[in-house]
């Protein structure tokens, strides 16, 4: 390692650890890296170190770095390099990687419809209003594009579908709020169906006059109309999903012969 390397590294602070499960002693190292991140201690692309460096730094073992390393590359926080001149270093985000990894957690803990929808109502509606106030030329140059991608496609529902999502994804994304965008796409995994077989002509056609009234508020630099008329939309979703989730539990129950 460099001499700027090494200094680096030793922000981290080496602590004095008591006997016990080299699980807990990994913990200590990992909340030691983590804590340092939050603080701005490190930055992307700072040297953690080498196992053997982490190792000696905390007075453990090698096992015990390298678990605690492994889980800080799990948790996205380190990128590991084998070999000659190899080590750790703090990552470069990858948000969208992340809200996938939320969405599995909130779909294993059983959100219900009614919850994302919730959520995502609050979400979307910021997000429109700060289109309203930030999107610029190539962002409505793209939600236009997605409009006729949609309307081209409006009798194709396996199209349409996921164009309607990305077109409300873009408007997030013209809000130039990373936050949110990231946030929306993990509620997208989680509440967008990949073929949505209540989807009827009509309601199609509704949605996308919506959008493109949506678009219109953008352009013309009116958040208020812009938030009104996306929370208007989204309660429609809403109402929808929250149906369908109804449906599906009372299919459930009939199959398996419960009450």
């Amino acid at each position: 390692m460099t001499s700027s390397s090494t200094a680096i590294a030793h922000r981290l602070p080496g602590r004095i650890f008591f006997p016990g499960r080299s699980a807990s002693l990994s913990s200590q190292i990992i909340a030691d890296v983590r804590d340092a991140l939050f603080a701005k201690k490190l930055k992307p692309g700072d040297v953690l170190g080498t196992e053997n460096e982490i190792a000696a730094r905390y007075d453990v073992s090698r096992i015990v770095a390298r678990d605690a390393l492994r889980t800080l590359e799990a948790l996205g926080i380190a990128e590991i390099r084998m070999g000659k001149g190899g080590g750790a270093k703090v990552a470069r985000g990858n948000p969208r990687l992340f809200a996938e990894v939320l969405a599995v957690q909130l779909d294993l803990i059983g959100v219900s419809a009614a919850e994302i929808m919730d959520a995502q109502r609050a979400i979307e509606c910021l997000a429109a209003e700060l289109a309203a106030e930030n999107a610029t030329d190539d962002d409505i140059a793209r939600m236009r594009q997605l409009l006729a991608d949609a309307e081209a496609n409006i009798d194709n529902f396996e199209r349409y579908t996921p164009l309607s999502r990305d077109f409300q994804l873009a408007v997030a994304e013209s809000s130039h709020n990373r936050v949110l965008v990231v946030q929306l796409i993990s509620l997208q995994h989680v509440s967008w169906p990949t073929q949505n077989s209540t989807l009827t002509p009509k309601v199609a056609r509704r949605v996308l006059d919506i959008h493109k009234e949506l678009l219109s508020l953008i352009e013309i630099r009116d958040p208020t109309g812009a938030r009104r008329l996306m929370d208007d939309h989204v309660k429609m979703i809403r109402a929808r999903r929250v149906a369908e989730q109804g449906k599906t539990e009372m299919n459930r129950l009939r199959n398996t012969g419960c009450c």
